[in-house]
């Protein structure tokens, strides 16, 4: 049997358990944030997790943003193991140790914070438990940063490129935060193009975006940025201008 058909059987055969009620997929917990922000100045700092009608085991471990990086991280979560009681809370504290592989100090920095429900064993035979896995930002953010990471949206900087031959729409982050956007679009509303779904922009980084074929670039772009505490805000910013991007109106998280 080739692996295609090996992966079309096992694809059937959880069809067939979803059907016929033999999967548990455990969703119980819920994190108190969808994302964490370490202030520098602090030693550590917490989310929480809360759980549903069942007792759980929770684990949870930092990841470094860069692909493949294996290195040790200064950071350490507790507890990593923890059992939930039904309607329970169980507080994370995340840990910064600093030292020899300490964070950058003149610009923020980004990991991921995972925490996995370890799902119990089934009472019934022959059925498939599935593990939820949440995963969410922590922001690690030194002190003494010029700036700030609200005013960081209407900093970025908008202009049109080349690349192979082609117009590309290039974005330039000179500030010390992230910007994370929800989407950026180029044109006015009676006439606007997607140019790219969710997307980060970390400090000091350049990212270029293709455009069509055939697009006549427009004269702005806008886009929603994420804040702190989860909710967004829209920018509007001329393209290739001097003046920076000014917001145009809020909406709710």
């Amino acid at each position: 049997m080739t692996v295609s058909r090996i992966h079309t059987f096992a694809r059937r055969v959880l069809l067939a358990l979803m059907l016929t009620g033999a999967v548990g997929a455990y969703a119980d917990i819920s994190l108190n944030t969808t994302r964490v922000i370490f202030d520098g100045k602090n030693k550590e700092a917490s989310l929480v997790v809360r759980n549903g009608a069942n007792p759980v085991l929770i684990q949870s471990w930092l990841e470094s943003n860069t692909p493949g990086d294996k290195g040790e991280l200064p950071f350490a979560i507790t507890p990593a193991l923890a059992r939930m009681q039904v309607n329970g809370q169980q507080l994370l504290r995340v840990l910064y140790a600093g030292g020899a592989n300490a964070m950058p100090l003149d610009r923020e920095s980004v990991l991921w914070v995972n925490v996995q429900e370890i799902p119990q064993q089934a009472e019934a035979e022959n059925t498939l438990q599935i593990a939820i896995r949440q995963r969410i930002k922590m922001f690690f953010r030194p002190t003494g940063l010029p700036g700030s990471a609200a005013e960081a949206p209407s900093a970025l900087r908008w202009s049109i490129d080349s690349a192979d031959g082609k117009q590309v729409l290039k974005v330039q982050n000179p500030t010390a935060f992230h910007v994370s956007t929800t989407g950026i679009d180029m044109g006015s509303d009676a006439d606007k193009q997607r140019i790219s779904e969710a997307v980060m922009i970390a400090p000091g980084e350049s990212k270029t975006f293709a455009l069509k074929s055939g697009t006549v670039p427009a004269s702005s772009v806008s886009f929603t940025a994420i804040n702190d505490y989860g909710g967004s805000q829209s920018y509007q910013s001329p393209i290739g201008g001097a003046l920076p991007a000014q917001a145009s109106q809020a909406t709710e998280p």
